[in-house]
């Protein structure tokens, strides 16, 4: 850890123990998750670390938590008063299906709630998110004939490819290097991402949930699932006929699938604008959910808005590096 980090987590801390309490009396945490993965190393590289956890780092994470919040369901948290302790909510992204392999024995173990948001398209299927069946190609072998077939098509869209992510070896450097294309390849048409995916290797096992595991963890008690766009496509790069059709049939799905889905819109990769927000609205959702970070308040202006704190591998290992985020979302 360097000394900046451990300057921060000092000042987290602090904050957690002082006047932190006081904000947190009006306000609430709602923290943003996606995948736990069984091993630490795998979730702990450069491309995987914002958006991976270490089983063993979110058992360590869920036990600081427990110390500093009454960690509740996303919906008390939204329609209930404040209580006296600080209030915290857990969401997971996407439906991937380590949620239920890897995380869900360790939210029961300890008793913490939480929400999932699913890409309903891919649940029950073998489709991969483009992210990950692109990243993991290149990662995993990048002579292969999938790779080469991978880096032609992405030489036609018009990507510029790092030589470094050509290399073999398992490198931090390659990795980096790695995320930083990935975080490029985001301005690409939502299709053309996702036809790319859907030509890469596939997984023996999917990546995604099936409806018998959302069912089973809905049945717990401890986990509510809500939509998280049909396609998980970008919906402000959607036009607006497709962008509807998009939501009804993510909202369809849960109702159909789930006994209670949460009556809470979660937007793929946060974006939303004044179309997407009337949009969901027009579906009878009263909240959503971005990726801004900050904290949870009773403002009218958040509710087609509500900010969230994500939680890398980095903040999972040393949760002083969380609080000092959540120092800055109470300073957005």
């Amino acid at each position: 850890m360097s000394f900046k980090q451990r300057i921060k987590g000092l000042a987290g801390n602090a904050y957690l123990n002082s006047f932190g309490r006081t904000q947190f009396t009006n306000a609430g945490v709602v923290l943003m998750m996606h995948r736990v993965l069984a091993d630490e190393q795998a979730a702990n590289v450069p491309h995987r670390r914002p958006l991976c956890v270490g089983s063993q780092s979110f058992e360590h994470l869920l036990i600081w938590l427990k110390r500093y919040f009454h960690c509740v369901p996303l919906e008390q948290l939204l329609l209930e008063p404040a209580g006296k302790r600080p209030r915290l909510a857990l969401t997971f992204d996407d439906g991937w299906r380590d949620n239920a392999d890897q995380a869900y024995p360790l939210l029961e173990r300890h008793a913490v709630p939480a929400s999932i948001f699913l890409s309903t398209d891919f649940i029950g299927t073998d489709r991969a998110f483009w992210w990950e069946a692109i990243g993991e190609t290149l990662w995993q072998n990048p002579a292969s004939s999938a790779s080469k077939q991978l880096l032609a098509e992405l030489r036609g869209h018009g990507v510029d490819l790092p030589e470094i992510v050509l290399q073999p070896g398992n490198c931090d450097a390659r990795s980096l290097a790695l995320a930083l294309l990935l975080q490029q390849l985001k301005r690409l048409p939502p299709a053309s991402l996702q036809a790319l995916a859907d030509r890469c290797p596939k997984d023996q096992i999917p990546q995604s949930m099936d409806w018998t595991q959302v069912q089973k963890l809905e049945s717990s008690g401890l986990v509510q699932f809500g939509p998280h766009g049909a396609s998980h496509n970008i919906l402000t790069q959607l036009d607006a006929a497709t962008l509807r059709k998009d939501l009804a049939r993510s909202h369809a799905e849960l109702s159909n699938h789930c006994t209670s889905p949460l009556p809470i819109y979660c937007y793929p990769n946060g974006d939303h604008n004044a179309e997407v927000r009337r949009a969901v609205a027009d579906l009878g959702y009263r909240f959503a959910l971005g990726t801004a970070p900050g904290l949870v308040t009773a403002e009218p202006s958040q509710l087609l808005a509500l900010p969230r704190i994500d939680v890398s591998q980095s903040c999972a290992r040393n949760p002083a590096q969380l609080a000092w985020r959540l120092f800055m979302g109470a300073r957005a």
